[in-house]
């Protein structure tokens, strides 16, 4: 019986993705859209992506995070293949993204635009290739274990049916010290089942959100580090039946930040470590945020929890930083207040309108 809701539940996702939807103005809803506006530099690399493959975008945050050149990129759910192009400007021409997507109308457009992608960016050849697969059965799909140094989604993971078996995945193709970095959209208590059955809620990337507790359980289970909370933003759901429906649950879209790391412990906890930001990353050369809570400032000597010296040791950013102190004392709770809820602040409101 479950795998029959599961199938069910692929096709209509399929259905709605490929046939209902013919670009982001079909939306009942902003729970598919991205509304900040990007940095100046990623807005050169927008303006060079083709307008068909802007006008399939469906994310919900921006998936681009920091010194990207020479990575090796995974996108999860890449559809029509917006992020997956813009990563792969970014990473470099010695850098690669792999897209995987279960909607062929929407590769059809990816791989498309390759060669015009490559052109536009100076390439010899394309550094993108594009998979359809399931992204809860990436097994299927021959990619190595370890062999990522990123894996990105943007809106995507709520579509899926068995969301554990994403991140155990996410967790056994990722490096040691990679990173996953992903938008999604998350509600304030567990979605009721009958809702979970509507095809537009659950297209709409509102009926298959996870619970943030179920989200911050399932990605530990998988053996990655705590995530880290970035960015969040208040959902506009301004349709009188999708409102009727959904009655008094909240959503929001939130960027987090997880990592495949050594040791990493369930809180944050004090043992006395410090972290100097050396400088020097390309987009935040005299400050940087690790997430909302950690923020860095060239030259400035700061306290770190045992979780994110780890991070500051182990990952891509290790060389940006020099970090001071070991783990043989421990002082207790590491108050800096990280609060990994997107709703335990207020998040921002989203602004009217249509997907950027």
């Amino acid at each position: 019986m479950a795998n029959s809701i599961e199938t069910h539940t692929h096709r209509e996702v399929q259905r709605y993705y490929g046939e209902t939807l013919a670009s982001s103005d079909d939306l009942k809803t902003s729970a598919c859209c991205t509304s900040a506006a990007p940095p100046g530099y990623l807005q050169e690399v927008l303006d060079a992506i083709h307008p068909e493959v802007q006008s399939r975008y469906y994310g919900c945050g921006l998936v681009i995070p920091e010194a990207l050149e020479g990575l090796r990129v995974l996108d999860l759910g890449c559809g029509a293949g917006r992020d997956a192009y813009v990563l792969s400007s970014l990473v470099g021409e010695q850098g690669s993204v792999v897209g995987v997507d279960m909607t062929p109308e929407q590769l059809a457009v990816a791989r498309r635009y390759r060669d015009f992608h490559a052109e536009a960016f100076g390439y010899q050849a394309s550094n993108v290739e594009f998979l359809e697969g399931n992204i809860e059965r990436l097994d299927e799909l021959n990619l190595k274990d370890g062999s990522f140094d990123l894996i990105i989604s943007n809106c995507v993971i709520n579509l899926a049916v068995d969301k554990g078996a994403v991140f155990r995945s996410v967790r056994r193709l990722l490096k040691p010290g990679g990173e996953m970095y992903f938008s999604d959209v998350y509600a304030d208590r567990r979605i009721p089942v009958e809702l979970a059955a509507d095809p537009v809620l659950y297209g709409e990337c509102l009926s298959g959100a996870l619970y943030w507790r179920d989200f911050m359980r399932m990605a530990t289970d998988a053996g990655l580090a705590v995530p880290r909370l970035l960015d969040d933003e208040e959902l506009a759901i301004t349709d009188p039946d999708v409102i009727q429906k959904i009655g008094h649950i909240r959503f929001c879209s939130a960027t987090f930040r997880v990592f495949n790391l050594r040791d990493s412990e369930s809180l944050e906890e004090d043992y006395g470590l410090q972290a100097v930001y050396r400088g020097g990353l390309p987009q935040a050369p005299e400050r940087w945020a690790l997430d909302r809570q950690a923020d860095f400032t060239k030259g400035i000597n700061t306290p770190v929890s045992g979780n994110t010296f780890r991070i500051l040791q182990q990952s891509r950013f290790s060389e940006y930083f020099d970090l001071f102190g070991d783990f043989s004392d421990h002082l207790g709770e590491f108050n800096d207040d990280i609060l990994p809820s997107p709703f335990a602040r207020n998040p921002k409101k989203a602004q009217s309108g249509g997907c950027c």
